[in-house]
């Protein structure tokens, strides 16, 4: 599907009229929402997660993508797509960075994913909270400040003792977050990037 392979690279390159333009005519084709997410917007995020890995993207090109991402998905509203997980994202309480959170919240919902975006300085009780309202199926925390990972900790035992520990899979990232911090704190999953978040994701979910 040609349409599909130049809105791909219209992803790719940043180009964000064309990303839109080229959404709109694959569904004015008959192609289906569902198809045009899955072969299209996130096939293009997957590569962008690719490069970004391998260097040969940063976080300015990252950016650049997911701008021209959001205008395709502006397309999408009101077309009916499965998606494959619900997310409950945020930033954790005493902590208000956010460029991080927010290019894994991109790459997540440019993945096929629903993605419930709490912002920043997020209460281990508005997590649970939300994750139940939602039936989400995952947590997706992130700290850049040391000081405010405890409330990683606090958010997990939160959801042991609503009885979701299990259902709703945690997954954290951030600066100083590690691997053995991810394993003290029973979290799923830990993302050192946001590429690597979404390939965390799905595993859990798979």
């Amino acid at each position: 599907m040609a349409t599909l392979d130049d809105l791909k690279q219209a992803i790719i390159s940043g180009n964000r009229e064309k990303a839109k333009e080229l959404t709109g005519k694959a569904l004015g084709e008959g192609i289906a929402a569902k198809t045009v997410v899955v072969d299209g917007i996130a096939a293009a995020m997957q590569v962008v997660g690719e490069k970004f890995r391998a260097n040969e993207f940063f976080v300015p090109e990252l950016l650049i993508a997911q701008r021209a991402m959001k205008q395709a998905l502006s397309v999408m509203s009101g077309e009916s797509v499965d998606h494959i997980g619900t997310v409950v994202i945020g930033t954790v309480k005493g902590d208000l960075h956010d460029i991080g959170k927010n290019l894994v919240a991109a790459m997540l919902e440019g993945a096929g994913f629903k993605v419930v975006d709490l912002g920043v300085d997020v209460s281990p009780e508005k997590f649970v909270e939300t994750a139940k309202a939602q039936s989400a199926n995952l947590i997706a925390m992130s700290a850049l400040l040391t000081t405010t990972m405890g409330s990683m900790k606090e958010t997990v035992a939160s959801l042991q003792s609503h009885g979701l520990k299990g259902k709703v899979k945690v997954i954290v990232g951030g600066a100083p977050l590690t691997q053995s911090y991810a394993d003290e704190i029973k979290a799923d999953g830990y993302a050192p990037d946001a590429a690597s978040a979404v390939d965390k994701a799905k595993a859990l979910l798979s």
